[in-house]
């Protein structure tokens, strides 16, 4: 059946803000600059996308990087300005509708592979290249060593000269993506969801002094610790923003949600990991 006379085929997964996936009916009748010159990349096949900005207008410390392995809103991340995305893959033959005869190329820089090779004695994938740029980003000291230009134009990355420290960075990187894109379950028991009644978000109030989020006077989440409540990607408060935009509905995605605690608690553990690795890599770069 042709997509053109079958509007199911138009509906797809869409990564609206970090950890919210929501469905868009995908066709330009219906949305101003879909821009299929890069959306068509992460529909051809199997993918992954880094999202950033080019420049940051929030305040505060830079936080904005994420990922997708679907279509992506254009300020997923940021609040203010329009996010990019940045497909690993890029694919040809895109419009058969025989997948098996599109053909796909790593999104890199020709010479990045080579040179990589070269320095470290083995050819990394691009799905390493990807995890080693995504722990980069995700490093405190990188972020703010480099603040003032991670707020102006898209970031620069270091790369090691060290083809072990590579592959260590890339394996924490690659423990991120699975979590940021709840590939696998984050082990955190303390997050649970108790009370009775009714799952209707009433409000959204965090105490500190327990660590719950309240959703309305019966029901609560627990195990919500100050970090991980404050923790931002991009423009927003993740945990919050996540219960605020439900506000007025029920909350029918509960085990979801304390996915996303578990993960962001994992998250903020794993970015003091990255943090003692990267100290190691500015030592030595790859010019």
């Amino acid at each position: 059946i042709q997509e053109e006379n079958n509007p199911q085929a138009k509906i797809h997964p869409i990564l609206y803000r970090p950890f919210d996936v929501r469905y868009i009916f995908y066709h330009e009748a219906v949305i101003e600059r879909p821009r299929p010159e890069v959306m068509r990349h992460m529909l051809a096949g199997e993918n992954l996308a880094l999202i950033l900005p080019r420049r940051v207008e929030h305040v505060g410390p830079w936080q904005h990087a994420f990922l997708a392995d679907k279509l992506v809103e254009h300020v997923a991340v940021s609040l203010k300005t329009v996010d990019y995305c940045f497909p690993l893959h890029v694919y040809f033959n895109y419009d058969d509708l025989d997948s098996l005869h599109r053909k796909r190329q790593a999104n890199l820089a020709d010479w990045l592979l080579p040179k990589l090779a070269e320095a470290y004695g083995f050819r990394p994938t691009p799905e390493q290249v990807l995890a080693y740029l995504y722990a980069v980003l995700y490093s405190p000291t990188y972020r703010q060593r480099y603040a003032q230009e991670l707020r102006t134009d898209f970031p620069r990355v270091p790369f090691t000269a060290d083809g072990k420290l590579f592959k260590q960075m890339a394996a924490l990187g690659q423990e991120l993506i699975d979590l940021h894109l709840l590939r696998k379950t984050p082990k955190r028991p303390g997050v649970k969801y108790q009370g009775k009644d009714s799952d209707q978000i009433a409000f959204v109030r965090y105490d500190p002094a327990t660590a719950r989020v309240a959703i309305n006077k019966d029901k609560y989440f627990e195990g919500i610790t100050p970090p991980m409540w404050e923790y931002r990607i991009g423009g927003y408060q993740v945990l919050e923003k996540y219960l605020k935009d439900r506000k007025g509905r029920r909350l029918d995605d509960l085990v979801h949600y304390i996915h996303i605690a578990a993960a962001i608690a994992c998250t903020i553990e794993l970015q003091d990991q990255i943090d003692q690795v990267y100290a190691l890599v500015e030592r030595d770069v790859l010019p």
